[in-house]
Formats: C-alpha cells, sequence, structure tokens
C-alpha cells in the first residue's frame, strides 16, 4: 500500500509499504478521508520531540484521519468490519500520577498513534479500547477526519469558563481560531476575531464572529491589543480572550486583551524555549487568571464525535479543498504560505 514516511524535517516520501495485520485488541482501518494541521506543519518543518522522538525515523506520517474498518484483532468486540470509525491519535494510560488525579492531556504515558497519511492504519489496543469511535452514516468522513484539533478546543472550552452573554475574543483565525468561534456561540458568547489576514478574517465572520480586527495596521502588541479592547462593550475587555496562534507576542497580546477578572486561555503550542513577559501589577490588582491548555482526553473526544455527529459542528467549514493523497507535501506548502487552512487527503 502506499504511505507517507517522514525521515526529518523537510523529508517526506510516499512509499510501497507492507499493510499492517492487527494483533490481539488491535483494529485494522482503511482510511477515507485524512485531514493536514499545524502539528504536521511543524513536525515536516523541524520535526516533533514527543511525536518522532530521537531514534524513531523512518516513521509514518499524520494523525488525523477517519475511515472504515477492515480486519479486528482477536478479542476485539467493539468493533467489526464495515464500520465507519474515527479515532484520536493518542491514548493516556490512566495509572500515571497525572491520570490518577484527572489530568490525563498530562499523561507521562500517551500512547501514540501516526500513519494516517496512507491507505491503511492498525489502532492500537488502548486506543481501540478508549479513542475509537463510530460514526454515523450521515457524518462524511472529510467532516470526521479532524476529530484530533476538535477534542483539543473542547478541552480548552471546559477550561475557559465561557458563559452565555460572555464577550469572547479569538486572537488567530486559522482552523484553531475558527473551532473557538464555532463551539463559543454554541455556549452563548458574542465573538470578537482578531488577525493579520482578511481572508482569515472573512472565514472567522462566516463562522459567526460579531467584530472582526484587522491588525496588520498595528505595530506594538500594547496597540494590537487597544484595538482589540476598543471594540468590547464599552472598551473594557474580553470576558475571555484565546490565543490560537502560538506565538508569544499573541500571548501577551491575548493576556493585555482582558477586562478585569478576565481570564486568557493560552492555547497555542510555542517553540523550544520561548517566554512572554506579564505586567505583575495588572495581574494582581485585575486578577487575571491565566490557563494553558494543552491536547485532548477521552472525554473530551467523546463530546467532540458527539458535536460532530449530531451536526451541531461542522467539520467541512474547516477544510480549504479535498485533494488526492500525493498532494500531501504541496499542500503543506501551501499551508507555510499562507494558502488555505487545512487539506483534506483522500487515498
Amino acid at each position: 500500500m502506499r504511505a507517507y514516511m517522514f525521515y526529518g524535517p523537510g523529508d517526506l516520501r510516499m512509499e510501497d509499504v507492507e499493510p499492517g495485520r492487527p494483533g490481539p485488541g488491535e483494529v485494522a482501518v482503511e482510511i477515507r478521508a485524512a485531514a493536514t494541521c499545524g502539528t504536521d506543519l511543524k513536525s515536516y518543518r523541524r520535526g516533533h520531540p514527543t511525536l518522532f522522538p530521537p531514534g524513531s525515523l523512518p516513521a509514518r506520517f499524520g494523525h488525523e484521519f477517519a475511515g472504515v474498518v477492515t480486519e479486528v484483532g482477536e478479542g476485539v468486540t467493539k468493533f467489526a468490519p464495515g464500520q465507519r470509525v474515527v479515532a484520536a491519535n493518542t491514548c493516556p494510560c490512566g495509572s500515571c500520577w497525572a491520570c490518577t488525579i484527572g489530568r490525563e492531556s498530562l499523561c507521562e504515558n500517551l500512547q501514540y498513534l501516526n500513519g494516517a497519511f496512507a491507505e491503511q492504519i492498525v489502532i492500537p489496543r488502548a486506543i481501540v479500547e478508549r479513542n475509537t469511535y463510530e460514526i454515523p452514516e450521515t457524518l462524511p468522513f472529510e467532516a470526521a477526519a479532524p476529530l484530533e484539533p476538535l477534542s483539543t478546543v473542547v478541552h480548552g472550552m471546559s477550561e475557559s469558563g465561557i458563559a452565555l452573554g460572555d464577550t469572547v475574543v479569538v486572537n488567530g483565525a486559522g482552523p484553531i481560531g475558527q473551532m473557538y468561534i464555532r463551539l463559543a456561540q454554541l455556549r452563548g458568547a458574542s465573538v470578537i476575531a482578531a488577525d493579520l489576514s482578511e481572508g482569515r478574517l472573512a472565514q472567522a465572520e462566516a463562522a459567526g464572529a460579531i467584530a472582526t480586527v484587522n491588525l496588520g495596521g498595528y505595530q506594538t502588541t500594547a496597540e494590537k491589543a487597544a484595538a482589540i479592547r476598543a471594540v468590547t462593550p464599552h472598551g473594557r475587555g474580553a470576558d475571555v480572550a484565546i490565543e490560537a496562534v502560538g506565538l508569544p507576542e499573541v500571548w501577551e497580546q491575548t493576556v493585555q486583551c482582558l477586562r478585569p477578572g478576565g481570564t486568557a486561555v493560552l492555547f497555542g503550542g510555542p517553540k523550544a524555549g520561548s517566554t512572554f513577559t506579564v505586567d505583575a501589577v495588572a495581574m494582581h490588582y485585575l486578577e487575571y487568571k491565566l490557563v494553558g491548555v494543552y491536547h485532548h482526553a477521552p472525554r473530551y473526544v467523546q463530546t467532540a464525535v458527539q458535536l460532530l455527529s449530531s451536526g451541531q459542528f461542522d467539520g467541512m467549514t474547516l477544510c480549504t479543498e479535498i485533494r488526492p493523497l500525493e498532494a500531501l507535501v504541496a499542500s503543506l506548502e501551501d499551508m507555510a504560505g499562507g494558502v488555505g487552512s487545512k487539506y483534506i487527503l483522500r487515498p
């Protein structure tokens, strides 16, 4: 079968490999749709310390997919050939200190699954048991494939405290920002989107943002934050501000968008060694709450599947274009160049 192999930064190759056979507790899936994401782009450009640890290359590539079960391993009773399924890319161990205190996204022994950009994938036992789901016929494979990023946003929503009537600012209107815009509206919030790209801001408006702020004409972080606050009620600032970019300066901008007593959800993953600055006086006297959010847990994945299956969240709204599997590298390069945001690849 055809599968992409990752040899290192900038080196992705489609190769002919032997299809996997499921062992005990495992499930083989014919992939019908796989989605690109920002993590794929970062991995393609500079590697990834947890997805591709030292000594693991070459390795299969990609982690967002949906498809049809073709074979099940010994002992599997939850799934059968012919079922339409979607799976998360990891599963927590359930027994480390983080898991035992309910912080499964911080699991010390996360089991990863790579290999979505291929014709077939074998899902390991732990992910089959806890993080694989049947999907209805009404849910297209292409709409189900972005389950993983939606699950991480569901995690962010759970930490945000967003309530009915809140004003929410989303800094960054790419795919993650669009998910936050749509889910915040489901909570009854009014959403303002800020970005440097008119194209992404147009997508934010289509997603339901009540106002957008193009930050292209501002030089400093303080100026950008002031422009955002100016469109909040009474210019007071956001009840909740979300960072969906992964740049330290946008982390600072997000905190500076807040009203007194507001919450900043710091979501985007910055590169190693990044730091950001917070005004300690404002932090104290204005009682800001800063929340870091990383990854997902099975309870958030389950919610994301329900949102997709019920139609409350349409995964196709994130899709720039559907392309053949051979277009993976070109699609990643397009993402890097700001041409589109998320591509669905059909093997």
